[in-house]
């Protein structure tokens, strides 16, 4: 078992001199870096989408219901392959940039059915109460609905980027050497199984893990702040 740990992950794998956990960690800091990036990009799309689903004019919500539908509707390693190769194709676009715009727009289209269920959840008489008393619609989700629901969706918000977290495992669809592709390079190379691929799970496992406890923290937090 020592010398399946030295030969994956501490003595050269190929003819490049690519040491195996050197190989990991650029592969993790892809991970963190593709997971990041795009759940930023989703938050501001599921933001924007799900006004738009609860705009009265059917033309506003027409599209947002359709890239929902078929976000929701289609594999996230579809939509990354489809983005990389065709849509993508002519703009020259890299496969860490691509990857954060795929898994951008996938996550988008669930945060926004987050967002929307948890402004739901808000008893309706507040929204009511708030336009009673002369506040604007702007003012009442700002100030009213708004911090309600963060605190309603904030479970759910950390569900999705630890999925998020987790779909990143597909970039080696397009190429990209993520945490799992670099683990795959290294079982390639050395015909060792175990210690890549246990590596890798031991690192998403970390992640998930770490952020899942930094989450109830801040739960917790919140909830003595009521």
């Amino acid at each position: 078992m020592i010398d399946a740990i030295n030969n994956s992950l501490f003595s050269p794998i190929g003819e490049d001199g690519m040491i195996g956990i050197l190989l990991i960690l650029n592969g993790l800091k892809v991970t963190l870096i593709v997971t990041f990036f795009a759940m930023l990009l989703g938050a501001v799309l599921g933001i924007g989408t799900t006004f738009m689903k609860m705009s009265s004019k059917w033309y506003i919500r027409f599209p947002a219901n359709l890239y929902v539908g078929v976000i929701r509707g289609t594999p996230v390693v579809v939509q990354l392959v489809i983005l990389y190769f065709i849509v993508l194709s002519a703009l020259d676009v890299d496969k860490i940039t691509a990857a954060i715009i795929a898994f951008g727009l996938n996550s988008g289209a669930y945060i926004s059915e987050i967002i929307r269920a948890g402004i739901q959840a808000v008893d309706k008489g507040q929204t009511e109460a708030a336009r009673s008393l002369g506040l604007s619609q702007t003012m009442t989700m700002t100030s009213i609905i708004l911090p309600q629901a963060v605190k309603n969706i904030l479970p759910a918000l950390g569900n999705e980027f630890i999925v998020l977290l987790k779909e990143t495992a597909v970039i080696g669809f397009i190429g990209g050497v993520d945490l799992m592709r670099a683990g795959e390079i290294i079982r390639s190379r050395t015909f060792e199984d175990s210690v890549p691929l246990f590596t890798c799970a031991l690192i998403y496992l970390f992640l998930t893990y770490s952020f899942t406890f930094v989450l109830s923290k801040f739960e917790k937090r919140l909830k003595q702040s009521d």
